[in-house]
């Protein structure tokens, strides 16, 4: 397996016999979803066909998103859309982490106690299915414009039964939503939990604002720093090892960022694979001065894998 060592430039795959060598090199690999797989709801060329090459030739699949405005099942059920079959346990989201994160690091009581959500139904999905009770998050009455003396969720005083946020990507974050996230995070009794805190996020022909946005504005209010449980934490990749049983030496982390993915797939000493269909370009991954992890090869698309190999 050829490794990256010292300033070596990435390798970058553009030939069938590079191609072959890569895939070979591997047994297992774990995907980034947006930026890799699809734009949104538009899913990228050959992707299907790139998958099931792999699949053909043995290779255990997973996919390892940091979005976490889906839950496992809701994301099983766009790759079906798709007409991608992926079971629940292949997939791996923020949400599932961070649900994780307070369920076996907090190990907060379900039942008993409760979460706060800054976020949107990915996280809720995930914190229920452990059996913990929820509050915020798509709850309707957040929609209406802040007014602190009627706030349905302030005019009774706070929960105290509350014992942690959650804070992940929200498209319908406002003030109302920040001002009552704020409070609970005043109380020293409430841990603070961020399910990624990846800048922005790739959607057709735009970049978005992404979780870390919202994290970083809770952080500047209330002075406290999130404990982030996607990519790049290593956390969230030993609950995947624990539960798939992966060799990581024989494992290739595919994304497109640097800052994440190839991050979190160098410090857990996986294979790395950028492609260039989402966040990153090739003039920032050649660049030398870049203070970011370099993958060890990259490629302009995912389905290059696919079309080089399979020229007539």
């Amino acid at each position: 397996m050829i490794k990256m060592t010292g300033s070596s430039l990435p390798i970058k795959i553009d030939s069938a016999d590079a191609a072959e060598k890569f895939i070979d090199n591997y047994d297992t690999f774990l995907f980034d979803c947006d930026g890799v797989l699809w734009l949104g709801s538009s899913l990228l060329p050959n992707v299907s066909e790139t998958l099931s090459l792999l699949r053909a030739k043995g290779k255990n699949l997973y996919f390892v998103t940091n979005n976490s405005t889906k839950s496992r099942n809701a994301y099983a059920k766009k790759f079906e859309s798709f007409g991608i079959s992926v079971r629940e346990d292949q997939i791996f989201t923020s949400s599932y982490a961070a649900a994780l994160y307070v369920r076996d690091s907090l190990k907060l009581e379900p039942g008993k106690d409760k979460v706060w959500v800054a976020g949107e139904a990915g996280i809720i999905d995930e914190l229920g299915l452990m059996g913990y009770e929820t509050l915020g998050g798509t709850d309707p009455r957040l929609d209406e414009p802040f007014d602190s003396q009627n706030s349905p969720f302030l005019v009774n005083s706070l929960d105290p039964d509350v014992k942690c946020v959650v804070a992940g990507l929200d498209t319908r974050i406002n003030y109302h939503r920040l001002a009552v996230s704020l409070q609970y995070l005043q109380r020293t009794d409430v841990s603070f939990v961020a399910t990624n805190l990846d800048s922005t996020f790739p959607l057709k022909g735009m970049t978005l604002p992404g979780a870390g946005s919202i994290v970083q504005s809770l952080e500047k209010a209330s002075g406290r720093t999130a404990v982030a449980c996607g990519k790049p934490n290593q956390n969230m990749l030993k609950s995947i090892i624990a539960a798939t049983n992966i060799d990581p030496s024989r494992t290739c982390m595919v994304g497109d960022r640097l800052d994440t993915d190839m991050k979190f797939g160098s410090e857990g000493r996986l294979g790395t694979f950028l492609v260039l269909t989402g966040i990153e370009t090739e003039n920032n991954i050649l660049n030398p001065d870049t203070q970011h992890t370099k993958p060890q090869y990259y490629a302009g698309s995912l389905s290059l894998l696919y079309e080089l190999t399979n020229v007539p």
